[in-house]
C-alpha cells in the first residue's frame, strides 16, 4: 500500500523541476521537509483515530475489515475519477493544481516546503497503508517503526531522485528532464492504474476478512 501511495507523477515532476533550479539541494530538501511533515502528521492523526476506536484489538476484527472494505471502494472510486479527469475538472481542483504549478516554477525553500505540504496531502492509498499499521496489535516501538517505514516509502519520489542527483548531477538532471515530458503525457493513466490496483487489493482483503 505504501508503494502504491508513493506513485505520484506530480511529486516526481516537481522534484525534476527543483533539481534543475539554481539552488537544487536547498530547494529539494525543503520540498522533502514539507512532504515528510505532512505525511507524518496525517499518519499520526489516522493512527490516533483508529487506536482510539480500538481497531487494533482482536475483538474488533469485523469492524477493521469493514473499514478496509470501505477504503478499498473509495480508492476504486478515486481511480475512476482520475481516469475520467478532463477539462471539466472541478474549479477547486484546478486551482490547487495551478498553485502547485506556480510553486514549482518559482523555486525557493519556502515555496518548495509549501509545495511538499500540498503535493503530499492526505490520500486514500496512504491512509490505507497507515491503517494496516494502526490496526495491528503491536507495541508502541513497532507501531512507530511502521509509521516511519510508510512515510519513508511515501516520499521516495523526492529522496530517491535527490540521492541520484548527489551521486551524478548532470545525468540525473538530463534523464529526469526527458522523463518529465513522458510523465506529462501518461501521468494520469499511471496514477489511475496505481489507484485501481490498490483499491482492488484493499477491497479483496476487506471482503476476505469479513467472510472469514
Amino acid at each position: 500500500m505504501a508503494l502504491l501511495a508513493a506513485v505520484s507523477p506530480t511529486a516526481l515532476l516537481v522534484s525534476a523541476i527543483y533539481l534543475g533550479s539554481d539552488r537544487p539541494r536547498a530547494t529539494v530538501l525543503s520540498f522533502l521537509a514539507g512532504a515528510v511533515v505532512t505525511a507524518t502528521a496525517v499518519g499520526i492523526v489516522v493512527l490516533l483515530l483508529l487506536r482510539t476506536g480500538h481497531f487494533d484489538l482482536p475483538r474488533n476484527r469485523q469492524p477493521r475489515y469493514g473499514l478496509r472494505l470501505g477504503l478499498g471502494l473509495l480508492i476504486i472510486t478515486a481511480a475512476v475519477v482520475v481516469a475520467r479527469w478532463n477539462r471539466h475538472t472541478p474549479r477547486r481542483a484546478k486551482e490547487k493544481k495551478g498553485l502547485v504549478a506556480r510553486l514549482a516554477t518559482s523555486p525557493g525553500p519556502k515555496a518548495a516546503f509549501l509545495a511538499g505540504v500540498l503535493v503530499f496531502g492526505p490520500s486514500m492509498t496512504f491512509i490505507a497503508a497507515v491503517q494496516v499499521v494502526a490496526t495491528a496489535h503491536a507495541d508502541t516501538a513497532l507501531t512507530a517503526a511502521g509509521i516511519v517505514v510508510v512515510v519513508t516509502i511515501d516520499v521516495m519520489l523526492v529522496w530517491l531522485p535527490f540521492l541520484a542527483y548527489l551521486a551524478a548531477p548532470e545525468p540525473t538532471t538530463r534523464h529526469l528532464a526527458a522523463f518529465n515530458g513522458w510523465l506529462r503525457l501518461h501521468g494520469r493513466v499511471i496514477l489511475a492504474a496505481a489507484l485501481a490496483v490498490a483499491g482492488v487489493v484493499v477491497t479483496a482483503n476487506g471482503l476476505a476478512g469479513l467472510i472469514r
